[in-house]
C-alpha cells in the first residue's frame, strides 16, 4: 500500500468525526457519549460566511462566488477538524475557521491560488512553466522555501505511520507560510534574468504540486480564484 493510500484510509478511520461528501448534506458523526448530530446547519453557515467574505471587495459574479464559497467552506470544516489531534475535543469557531488568515483551510487555498495566479501570468507572457530547472537559492526566504519542500517525504511517511492527518496540516501551513513570506520579498514575474526568473517559476510550480497534493488527502481542492 503506497504511503497516499494510507493517508486516505486513515482518514476514512479517524473515529471523532466523518464527513461524508455527497450531493445533499454532509454527516458529522461523534463517537463516545457524544450525540449524534446533522452537520446541515453548520455546512450552511459555514458556507454564507465563506459568500460573504468572498463577495466583500471581490468583482465576481454571483453564481461562481457560490461555487468558490461551497468549495472553500469545505476546506474550512475539513481543515479545521484533521488539524487537531483525534484525541483532542475542540470548539468550532466560524470567524477562525473560515478567516483567510491563520492556521485555517481558506488561508492554505489562498496561497494555492495566489500561486496559480502567477503561473497563469507568466503562461500569458508566453512562458511555459513545465521543464524549468531550480537554480541555487538566491535569498534566505527562496531557501527556507526549498527546505520546507523537501521534508514533503518525511511528513508523509509520519503522518501515515501513526495515523496523524494533523501533521499534513501542520506540513502545509508552514510550507504556505514559507512561500508568503518568500513571495513578499521576491520578484518573480518582474525579474529581469530570464534564467532566474525560470528559476522561481519552477520553484512556484513545485509548490502548488506538493500543497495540492496534500490537500488532496485532506480531502479538498483548490479553485481557480478566489
Amino acid at each position: 500500500m503506497s504511503e497516499n493510500t494510507k493517508i486516505r484510509e486513515m482518514m476514512k478511520d479517524k473515529k471523532r468525526i466523518v464527513i461524508k461528501i455527497g450531493s445533499s448534506s454532509l454527516q458529522h458523526v461523534q463517537t463516545g457519549d457524544l450525540d449524534y448530530t446533522k452537520l446541515d446547519v453548520l455546512v450552511r453557515e459555514t458556507q454564507e460566511e465563506m459568500y460573504r467574505k468572498i463577495r466583500e471587495g471581490r468583482e465576481m459574479p454571483e453564481e461562481e462566488a457560490k461555487a468558490v464559497a461551497e468549495t472553500v467552506a469545505l476546506s474550512a470544516l475539513k481543515y479545521g477538524d484533521l488539524s487537531n489531534q483525534a484525541a483532542k475535543d475542540y470548539v468550532f469557531d466560524i470567524d477562525r475557521f473560515t478567516s483567510f488568515e491563520g492556521d485555517t483551510g481558506p488561508y492554505i487555498l489562498y496561497t494555492i491560488v495566489r500561486i496559480k495566479s502567477i503561473l497563469n501570468k507568466y503562461k500569458e507572457q508566453g512562458g511555459k512553466p513545465e521543464g524549468l530547472a531550480l537554480q541555487e537559492a538566491g535569498s534566505e526566504s527562496e531557501k527556507a522555501l526549498e527546505m520546507a519542500l523537501v521534508q514533503f517525504n518525511t511528513m508523509i511517511q509520519n503522518a501515515s505511520e501513526e495515523i496523524a492527518p494533523h501533521k499534513v496540516c501542520a506540513y502545509i501551513y508552514d510550507l504556505a507560510n514559507a512561500f508568503n513570506h518568500f513571495y513578499h520579498e521576491t520578484k518573480i514575474l518582474g525579474e529581469e534574468d530570464g534564467a532566474r526568473r525560470e528559476s522561481l517559476i519552477a520553484l512556484l510550480a513545485l509548490t502548488r504540486d506538493v500543497l495540492e497534493t496534500c490537500i488532496d488527502l485532506l480531502g479538498f481542492a483548490a479553485p481557480e480564484k478566489m
